[in-house]
């Protein structure tokens, strides 16, 4: 990843994730859309506190608001975590290959 438009779409992505309340928010929202209402009484937050964290999540791209009239649904959309994911994937490989070096060196030295 180059483009610094992706590494700002990036620090969106885990800076939405860095954030307990926000994993649990997606959490529920990985059941079906729910309200805002809805997504607030579990962590016995106001509505105001928990739009700041949809507002987080929002911008990193990870859900969508819909809007009924006066209701307000959140939609889970977890492609920009696929993002995330890829550049995780690149230090599990770099992991990988260090254990399996690792796991070599100890077999030659069994012998």
């Amino acid at each position: 990843m180059t483009d610094l438009a992706e590494e700002d779409r990036l620090d969106e992505i885990f800076h939405a994730l860095a954030n307990r309340t926000r994993r649990a928010l997606l959490r529920t929202l990985a059941d079906g859309p729910a309200r805002v209402t809805e997504l607030a009484e579990p962590h016995g937050m106001s509505l105001n506190a928990v739009s700041k964290h949809l507002f987080v999540l929002e911008r990193a791209g990870l859900i969508r608001r819909e809007r009924d009239g006066h209701v307000q649904s959140c939609v889970l959309d977890a492609g920009p975590m696929a993002t995330a994911e890829e550049w995780i994937g690149a230090y599990r490989r770099f992991w990988s290959s260090r254990i399996d070096r690792l796991a070599s060196f100890v077999e030659k030295r069994k012998t």
